[in-house]
């Protein structure tokens, strides 16, 4: 295990300043141990000590910009403007190699970046009245959203409150039909929409900045009283300040007393038409009911059109859930990190509770996570048609690790894999029929599948040899032949031509 020395073998360097009151370098030392454990030996990439540890107090910078960290020579330090505040050998393998020549057993990896990076958060403490003016917690969360933001988008720090918070409640709005998170520069940004919800009928979209609720400012910071202030009681009214690009408007939304449905079913022209926005505890028995009416009627359902639009996740295990409500075996997903525990394998065990009948699953630019999963299964196992436009790529599975302070982190463990190998991170699933290029090139699909042709048959094969991790060039030039777009009432249109007609549906199955 990679591991580095602490003071007893530190190179000449210029003392720490001893942290005024306010601060306890045990405690956050406690903290920076078990969080660094964690990343260390759980996360998805390897990461050297001594790239935390300089990631770590470059995040200190967004708290203080005259807080500055760099490493020279091998030698790890910290300045506020001109000022040296301390130097420190890098953490690293150079350090254990000195430690053996001495005889000296060295500390585990994150045991030493722990101990290092106290007594430079200590300093910093001291140094910056910035930093003591915004206090330990924000002191901490700047020095893990740098380190994470060279790991990968998912994988963040949350704030004890945070944490506190959402074990009580999810931190999104189900009476408004929408969900916050924070955004870039310190905005309070809506990353989710449910379908036919007072947000959706407010003209609201995905990545719309929130400035204020009910004329009070908020900011990302502040998370937790954005959400509270999005609550309240029910049929009461909240009036958001909301910005889109350079335009400003403001919009009123009516909370409802209950949360809104994550699963809609309707019959039309004997084929079950179902709309999932995201995956609920009650996501598979809500499926398995309206298969199951749908199957008793005196005119059963022909087929099955699995709406995935704007899907943004939810339960993983529901997702798997789905999926296997429409096989009879085989493999559902798999997923792979550098932990053995990250090491999974999930397989059908059900029954098809289509009876074979024909699927065809929608999906768009929107569509994420476990929805995104879902449609990989049952696309790789050939039980359906995948119709729409390449989805976001999230295919990441985070673990959260509790923290003595009572904040916790969320790391990314380990990448999920589609039945055939592919990894659905970055790469997204990408349609059997793509309806993101136009009518007329759907139309031209369309006619070659009528003919037992499949015309996105290249790209996907060449999509599921692809294996992690996939080139960046390589997931533009695949993703480019299906661009992501949001959903189109064309995807509905080829959904019940593809039902309606037998060898095409047949075609456009996943070879």
């Amino acid at each position: 295990m990679l591991a580095a020395l602490i003071l007893a073998l530190a190179l000449p360097a210029m003392a720490f300043a001893q942290p005024e009151g306010g601060f306890s370098r045990a405690r956050v030392r406690a903290v920076l141990e078990e969080a660094f454990t964690a990343i260390l030996e759980r996360h998805l990439e390897a990461a050297a000590p001594a790239d935390l540890a300089l990631w770590s107090l470059r995040g200190l910078g967004a708290v203080d910009p005259q807080l500055s960290a760099q490493v020279e020579g091998g030698l790890l330090s910290l300045s506020l403007g001109a000022r040296r505040l301390g130097t420190q050998p890098a953490p690293g393998v150079a350090q254990a190699a000195m430690a053996a020549r001495r005889g000296i057993h060295p500390p585990p990896a994150a045991e030493a970046l722990a101990e290092t990076l106290s007594q430079f958060y200590a300093s910093a403490w001291t140094a910056s009245a910035l930093l003591r003016a915004a206090g330990v917690e924000r002191m901490l969360q700047a020095g893990f959203d740098e380190v994470f933001n060279h790991l990968d988008p998912y994988s963040r720090y949350i704030t004890a409150e945070e944490a506190w918070q959402a074990r009580q409640r999810r931190v999104g709005q189900t009476g408004l039909g929408l969900r916050i998170a924070a955004g870039a520069r310190n905005s309070v940004v809506v990353v989710a929409l449910a379908a036919e919800s007072a947000a959706s009928h407010a003209g609201l979209r995905e990545g719309d900045v929130l400035l204020a609720i009910d004329g009070i400012p908020v900011s990302a910071r502040r998370l937790v009283e954005a959400a509270e202030l999005l609550e309240g009681l029910p049929d009461t009214d909240v009036r958001l300040e909301v910005r889109r690009g350079r335009q400003r408007f403001s919009v009123t939304l009516r909370r409802l007393s209950q949360a809104l449905p994550s699963l809609r079913a309707e019959m039309q022209d004997n084929i079950l038409w179902v709309r999932l926005s995201l995956f609920s505890a009650a996501t598979t028995r809500q499926l398995a009911d309206a298969l199951n009416a749908s199957l008793a009627l005196s005119t059963p359902s022909r087929g099955v059109v699995l709406d995935l639009r704007g899907n943004r996740g939810g339960l993983l295990m529901q997702a798997m859930s789905v999926a296997d409500a429409f096989l009879t075996g085989g493999v559902v997903a798999q997923s792979a990190g550098r932990h053995p525990d990250a090491q999974r394998i999930w397989r059908a065990e059900g029954s098809d509770l289509a009876q074979g009948r024909p699927v065809v699953i929608l999906v768009d630019g929107r569509t994420a996570s476990a929805a995104e999963i879902a449609a990989a299964a049952l696309s790789d196992q050939r039980r359906a048609v995948v119709v729409g436009s390449a989805t976001l790529g999230k295919g990441l599975i985070q673990i959260v690790i509790p923290l003595p302070n009572g904040a916790e982190v969320l790391i990314s463990w380990s990448r999920v894999l589609a039945p055939r190998g592919w990894p659905v991170q970055g790469l997204g699933v990408i349609p059997e029929v793509c309806t993101s290029l136009g009518l007329d090139a759907t139309r031209g699909e369309l006619q070659q599948l009528g003919q037992g042709v499949a015309p996105m048959g290249a790209v996907l094969a060449r999509a599921r040899q692809a294996r992690a991790p996939v080139p960046a060039s390589e997931v533009a030039a695949l993703r480019s032949a299906c661009p992501p777009a949001e959903g189109r009432t064309l995807d509905q249109e080829v959904a019940q031509f593809l039902i309606d007609n037998p060898i095409a549906y047949e075609a456009a199955l996943a070879p």
